[in-house]
Formats: structure tokens, sequence, C-alpha cells
């Protein structure tokens, strides 16, 4: 099933006319639980993993044995899913009750060492004929992502990303198992296996780095700050009709005049039933997604360039706790609005980086160069 997004509540770029310099496509890759092939995009399904190519192991002292059985996370999840389907209302019976109680977190591989090699985790793989805004090495049409599921990496003690490329045409032989840790730190580090349903969308950029006088109309229109101070629509204070003094010498961005800029705010208003804001509905799409812009709602906006080379790194991979959240359900798909509220819908993949936002950043300069993380 196709999942698609709805247009949005109102027309960003009829609004402000400067957004069209801020603008940038995204695809939302719409994970939901499934079993996907080893030649499918998905979220932690098996891999179109060379046979002859080792398999990345985490080499970094930390405590490796201690924490959750990867069996126990997929038995509690299937569990919990099954008494969904079966009856929401009463949830798990007495018996899976006892089963969950017992499934606890210690440590149950004493025999591995906080410096013996593990496994990653398989997380995503994604190829380029489904992914219009994947970029990678050129020539290289697959991307693999992997991770340590333990957090206990780097400034932010998150787990340890990598990524690995590959021309997919160039696979021969594939490896028939994937090799996986025993231990898993927690259990949000651990994807629940999802088909993709990719769609490209545009996105405009986050809020707190558009040119100022952008800001200041987006400001005004969330406000309802249409008709000014006298309530005449003009903005001037003296029912003049000019409409320039409430912005100094200057109209709004991409407005000739403040009563231009007025009579767009008001018929942008006129058929809302809803509060629509920028952030929430205009800007940028929430859920796993690749390319687009990056959100910096829970902390100021951050620098994040290449420490090769110096260049700007956008966001290739965003990974989310969710696919939408209370502030943004005008994204929800039109095919997923009657399955609201189920949280295999609006949570399929389990994933809780951090405080719910992980972003994967390459260089568009050479992809080579180490990627870095960031976090909301």
């Amino acid at each position: 099933m196709t999942r698609t997004t709805p247009p949005r509540p109102v027309d960003a770029e009829a609004l402000f006319p400067a957004l069209a310099g801020h603008r940038r496509t995204s695809t939302r890759l719409h994970p939901r639980p499934g079993t996907p092939a080893a030649d499918d995009s998905s979220v932690a399904g098996p891999l179109l993993w060379p046979a002859g190519e080792p398999w990345p192991v985490c080499t970094v002292a930390h405590r490796k044995g201690r924490g959750h059985l990867l069996s126990d996370v997929r038995l509690r999840r299937r569990i919990l899913d099954g008494a969904w389907h079966r009856d929401p209302a009463t949830g798990p019976t007495d018996a899976e009750r006892e089963v969950l109680g017992s499934l606890r977190p210690g440590r149950h591989a004493p025999h591995i060492g906080d410096a013996d090699p593990v496994p990653l985790l398989a997380v995503a793989q994604l190829f380029a004929r489904d992914v219009p805004d994947l970029t990678g090495p050129e020539g290289c049409d697959l991307l693999q992502v992997l991770w340590c599921p333990f957090e206990a990496h780097g400034p932010d003690r998150s787990v340890d990303v990598v990524l690995k490329w590959h021309r997919a045409g160039d696979i021969g032989g594939v490896l028939a198992v994937m090799p996986e840790p025993v231990v898993v730190g927690r259990a949000e580090c651990v994807p629940n296996a999802c088909v993709l349903h990719p769609e490209q969308v545009v996105e405009h950029e986050y809020e707190g780095l558009l040119d100022e006088d952008l800001q200041e109309s987006v400001e005004a229109w969330e406000g309802g700050d249409d008709e000014g101070e006298d309530g005449d629509g003009n903005g001037d204070g003296d029912g003049d009709g000019d409409g320039d003094s409430a912005w100094g010498t200057r109209a709004p961005s991409g407005f000739g005049t403040y009563a231009e800029y007025a009579a767009a705010m008001a018929a942008a208003h006129a058929d809302e039933d809803a509060e629509v804001t920028y952030r929430g509905d205009l800007s940028i799409a929430p859920g796993w997604k690749v390319g687009g812009f990056a959100s910096w709602h829970l902390t100021d906006p951050a620098d994040i360039d290449c420490g090769t080379c110096g260049t700007p790194m956008p966001p290739l991979l965003t990974v989310a706790a969710g696919e939408w959240d209370g502030g943004c359900e005008s994204w929800i798909p039109l095919e997923d609005r009657a399955a609201v509220p189920d949280s295999r819908i609006s949570d399929p993949t389990g994933v809780h980086l951090g405080r719910g936002l992980m972003r994967v950043h390459t260089c568009p300069a050479s992809p080579a160069h180490p990627h870095r993380l960031s976090f909301q």
C-alpha cells in the first residue's frame, strides 16, 4: 500500500513567496510492520550483504554483556502485538503477563567482555530506486545502516552508527545469516522489522534559520496579526491605507505592501478549521525520512559542518521516535487516518534515541568523509 501525505493546510509559498528559496525535498520512508526481503528497502529487514565482506563489529570498550537479551526484546513485542490484534481492550492474558514480567535486563552474557567485538545491529537498507533523495558516493545505489545498540558512544552517549554504501548490481553471493548482538543496552535501540512506503514531499527550512523579515512575517501570521493594531487591515495606526509603517520602511518578505500581505493572510485563515502553524504544518515532515531539513525545536540551531573539509552537512537520514505527534497531525498519511490511534502505525519501529530524534549528516562534497550525528 502506498502512503500519501495530505496537501498542506495552506500553500506556504503562496503565503510567503520568499520561502521558495528555503525549500528542499525529502523522502518520507513510512515504515510499517512487515516482512521485507533482502532485496527490499526496509527498516531492520535482512540486508543484501556481500557474503565475502566482514560484518561490522563494535570494538569500543563499554559494558556489552549486561542489558536486555535481543531475543527477549522481540518476544515482548510479539506478545504485546498479538494481544493488540486479539483484543486491545483486555491486553495480554495472565500467562502472557507472567512471561512479560520475567523479561528483565541483567547480566545475560557474562562471557562477553567490555572490549570484545560484538556484531552491529542491522537498522536500515535503502535502495536509490526507492528513495529519490538518497545521495551517496558516485555509482553507489544502496545504503545499509547499522549501529551498536548501546548508548555508550561519543559525547552524546548514543549508539555508534555505521554507513555502508554498495553498488547493488555488483553484489554476488549474499550472506545467508546476519550476525547479531546477544545483548542490547535498551529495547528502544532495537528497530522492528518494517517494510517501507517511500514518498517524496516538499519541506521548508526551520523557522529559526529563515531570514529575519521572513521570520517576522511567519510570526505575525501565526499570531493572527492580520489587521494590525487599529483593526482596519493596514496596521498603520491611523487608517490612511498605506500599510507600511507597521513594518518600518519595508513590507513583509515577498509582498509589495503590507496591504497585500494582510489580504493574503486573511484569505489563508478564512477556511481554517484548526490552528495551522508553520513549524507543525508547513515546515519539516516528521518521522523516518531521507534528506530534507533538520528541526531544532528543542535546542538552538547548531552548525553541523564536515570535520574534514568544513562543508555544511545536511541530514541524510532522520530516525524518529514516532511518525507524528500532537503538533503535526496534518502529516498523517491519508491511508492511516482510519487506523489512528494505533501505535503500530504511529510508532512502527519502536526506536527512541536521545530525546526522540537522531539525524545522520553526511558531507555533500564527499560522502566518504566521516558522518556526524545530531539529536533533538
